[in-house]
């Protein structure tokens, strides 16, 4: 199974996080499928790569709590939900 979540680097204390897809067997530091965003806590910015997140919720990647907020405030929930109704 497929999930999505945060991936830490950088250093101790200015951390950031990636938001990468990866196994669930795998640790955090572990290899990702794929990066998929970045989430940077201090300063509040957000970068989503949406076609990519949406091709791995479609295909059934569960986000894990953190990685779901996120995406709430991006709209990307929306966005799936208007895409199933296109194609309805």
């Amino acid at each position: 199974m497929v999930k999505l979540r945060l991936k830490r680097c950088g250093r101790k204390q200015p951390m950031s996080h990636r938001i990468v897809a990866m196994d669930v067997r795998s640790r955090r530091e572990g290899r990702d499928l794929r990066k998929v965003g970045f989430y940077d806590p201090i300063t509040n910015q957000t970068y989503l790569n949406l076609p990519a997140i949406l091709d791995f919720l479609k295909k059934g990647a569960q986000p894990t709590r953190t990685v779901a907020d996120i995406s709430k405030k991006a709209g990307i929930f929306r966005e799936l939900s208007l895409n199933k109704t296109k194609w309805n």
